[in-house]
């Protein structure tokens, strides 16, 4: 029976599907800006400027390497919107190589010859699967204009990918080299969109399904264990080094006296020596595990230095300069998305907060310290009343896991959940008319007569 290289079919196929789907995307390509974000990222991409927190440094700096494609400048939009085309056709290829590879381990032998009924199986479902991505609503949508949701699901496409490599190599004498151009890519992603961390866990799925027996326990196991690197490089990595660099800086200039941004270079300075000790040693004593996670957070480190565009292109002044994050403190509150609402995970309010009322007990909390540099003092100085300077969450109204949260989205809750428990405060119980007016409402609840409106 015939036998067909897999490795060259699949390769070919694969480069195949992503010309297909770059013509598609091509061909219905948003010609100038869509009503959104997409302005702004045309903008600040163009001329590397500085858009909202939290920022896309990478997306921006390629963005302005396809905008001088334009010939005149009203094509500046169209070629950066070529970019999210060129990035989704990039998606289509790591995902049918992504189908494919998966196939291949349950349809096929270990051999690279396969024959011609095999093939069929496996690059016939891996087309079908990416012809049916290429034209879902919210995917097409993201390739034709200028977004980072198509560059971020590129990642995500490339992320599991890799993945999908390492798990392969992993018991070759160099296999971990996937692992550090993972952690590259996880360092990366935070230049374009956080979404991209997401493949973080399957990732990890994958490794542990390649290395251990099934388990209820095992399972529930490896499952902690990815979410918690996921949150581990999300959460505590990149903010505390952020933290630390900002905390370091102002205690130079504040407390030593010394010149602005010499705190930041003697942090960046240090970190190197640190990683430069760590690398060096663990090389000596031979203690790979060490010199492994330590590489794989230098890289992280490499893939996130797209940001420091951010902060050198905010002290040039750049027309567009939202938060004009100029330093390592601002910088922080800039990733931090501190402009913007509080959000929480694990603990935080329910949409009814906001017809509960201020807490008995402790109405107001403190606020996040702002720092702004002011030159004539050679000084960090706090611009904001931050003590005590918020309003706090009713405790009554705080539960685990508040999905509920938005108040902007509290009439799609009641619809849901019905309406809420209330009562008359005990000031206006005196009042018979009001009181006749609540009883009555709250009859036509539970008879149905009333139900939420927007």
């Amino acid at each position: 029976m015939k036998k067909i290289n897999y490795n060259s079919t699949n390769t070919i196929i694969g480069i195949i599907v992503m010309i297909f789907s770059f013509i598609i995307f091509t061909l219905t390509v948003e010609p100038t800006a869509s009503y959104w974000d997409c302005a702004e990222y045309i903008s600040t991409s163009a001329k590397l400027q500085v858009g909202h927190p939290p920022g896309a440094p990478l997306f921006q700096m390629l963005g302005a390497i396809f905008s001088t494609f334009a010939f005149e400048s009203d094509q500046i939009a169209l070629t950066v919107n070529m970019m999210s085309v060129t990035s989704s056709a990039l998606t289509l290829l790591f995902l049918f190589w992504s189908i494919s590879h998966l196939i291949k381990q349950h349809a096929s032998s270990e051999n690279n010859l396969i024959t011609v009924n095999e093939a069929i199986k496996i690059f016939g479902s891996s087309i079908l699967g990416c012809l049916t991505f290429i034209f879902t609503d919210s995917f097409w949508f993201n390739a034709v204009e200028a977004e980072v949701y198509a560059m971020a699901t590129m990642i995500l496409s490339l992320l599991f990918w890799l993945g999908l490599k390492w798990v392969e190599n992993l018991d070759s004498h160099r296999g971990d080299k996937w692992l550090i151009l993972i952690c590259f890519v996880i360092g990366l992603s935070f230049g374009v969109h956080f979404m991209g961390l997401l493949a973080i866990p399957a990732i990890g799925l994958l490794y542990y399904f390649k290395k251990y027996s099934f388990t209820i326990k095992s399972f529930l196991l490896a499952n902690v264990v990815s979410i918690s690197i996921l949150l581990f490089i999300f959460k505590l990595l990149l903010p505390s080094t952020l933290s630390i660099f900002g905390y370091i800086e102002v205690f130079f200039v504040n407390e030593i006296g010394l010149p602005f941004n010499f705190g930041t270079v003697f942090s960046a300075i240090s970190m190197i020596s640190i990683i430069y000790f760590i690398l060096n040693r663990s090389q000596r004593k031979k203690q790979y595990l060490l010199n492994t996670i330590t590489l794989c957070i230098t890289f992280i480190f490499i893939g996130f230095s797209s940001w420091l565009m951010i902060p050198i292109r905010s002290n040039a002044n750049t027309v567009i300069n939202e938060n004009a994050p100029s330093d390592a403190r601002s910088l922080l509150a800039y990733y931090n998305l501190e402009q913007y609402p509080d959000t929480y995970l694990f603990k935080g309010p329910m949409f009814s907060d906001i017809y509960s009322g201020q807490d008995d007990e402790e109405p107001y909390r403190d606020d996040k310290p702002k720092y702004e540099r002011d030159y004539k003092k050679n000084k960090y100085i706090i611009v904001n009343d931050w003590k005590k300077g918020k309003l706090n969450n009713n405790r009554k109204h705080i539960g685990l896991f508040p999905r509920m949260w938005s108040s902007e989205n509290a009439v799609n809750y009641l619809k849901f959940t019905g309406f809420l428990d209330f009562s008359i405060k005990a000031e206006f119980k005196n009042q018979e008319q009001l009181v006749q007016i609540v009883e009555q409402f709250k009859s036509n609840i539970n008879l149905n007569d009333v139900s939420p409106v927007q």
